[in-house]
């Protein structure tokens, strides 16, 4: 049995540093961004992260691509 996939979404996720706790271990908060195009070039998503990092407090420590995709029986 052969498989389609079909896109129907993705997701961009930054993972901040938001600094220290008491064990001196760092603290990450995500900020997800929903709806995304599933044919979204990554580069501009690198792109467009770096941007909405720099309106950020904290600095970004990683940058997370999710894509979600439907797959039917063909």
């Amino acid at each position: 049995m052969s498989v389609t996939v079909i896109p129907v979404g993705s997701r961009l996720t930054l993972r901040l540093n938001t600094g220290l706790d008491e064990n001196m271990d760092p603290v990450y908060r995500n900020r997800s961004f929903h709806n995304i195009k599933p044919s979204a070039d990554n580069t501009n998503l690198l792109e467009l992260a770096q941007e909405l990092g720099s309106l950020q407090v904290h600095t970004i420590d990683a940058v997370r691509r999710a894509d979600e995709n439907e797959l039917e029986a063909s």
